[in-house]
């Protein structure tokens, strides 16, 4: 996923490099380097914790999936992460065509973009830090403190910003169905990973008063909104 959105990000600027300007080359490298450091940390994650081992390569994972069903994922994810940074791609196509695009809205969702980013990235570091002086131990300190999935809700905050460039972009009705079908399926999937950590963790500290304690008054997802659970809603299994 990480570095399929920097790919994606490079394919960008690279097809419309003529109608490339400052703020959107901005934004370009700001998912560039968001992709790369994401894809980077998952890797040396799935090889460094035996942990994820389990997850990405037990007996559950390890069933052969049929080939159709193996396509349609594959269809499904690619499709999505163009929805995702659409956006940018409408702003360019339509600013190289005589649009009257603003570029005020790009600056904006860059600034937003870095932000959500820069969560991200400390989030994971918070985490990385905290599971090597304490594995058996829950999370709660850092960004952890205000929701227990900050590392998610900076990825929210990124294609957020992403999708603010439509506002300057002149977009067509097709292009707005577009991007805000990708985003809000990204948004469904970072909900989705929220709740699969969810049962995760009270599998592993269900027991434990503290955890108990910290889920009671730490939203899960956005700050100040009093989500605390997503166990039973099923129909965010993704």
């Amino acid at each position: 996923y990480g570095f399929g959105i920097s790919a994606l990000a490079v394919a960008v600027a690279l097809i419309f490099g003529s109608s490339l300007t400052l703020p959107t080359a901005v934004l370009c490298v700001i998912l560039f380097i968001f992709g790369c450091r994401l894809g980077l940390y998952l890797l040396t994650r799935e090889k460094r914790s035996d942990d994820y081992k389990k997850i990405l390569y037990g007996p559950d994972a390890a069933k052969k999936k049929p080939l159709g069903v193996v396509i349609t994922v594959w269809i499904f994810c690619a499709l999505l992460y163009v929805g995702q940074i659409s956006p940018l791609a409408f702003f360019l196509a339509n600013a190289s065509e005589g649009a009257g695009v603003n570029e005020g809205w790009v600056w904006a969702g860059a600034a937003l973009a870095a932000c959500g980013a820069g969560l991200e990235a400390v989030s994971d570091a918070v985490k990385a830090k905290a599971k090597k002086k304490n594995p058996k131990r829950f999370v709660s300190s850092g960004p952890y403190r205000m929701v227990r999935c900050p590392n998610y809700l900076g990825e929210i905050i990124i294609w957020t910003g992403v999708l603010l460039v439509c506002f300057g972009a002149c977009c067509t009705i097709w292009q707005w169905i577009i991007a805000i079908v990708g985003y809000i399926g990204i948004i469904y999937v970072m909900f989705s990973g929220d709740r699969r950590l969810e049962l995760r963790q009270t599998k592993t500290y269900g027991n434990d008063p503290e955890f108990i304690k910290y889920t009671l008054k730490t939203p899960l997802l956005l700050p100040c909104v009093p989500i605390y659970t997503l166990a039973r809603h099923k129909w965010l299994q993704a």
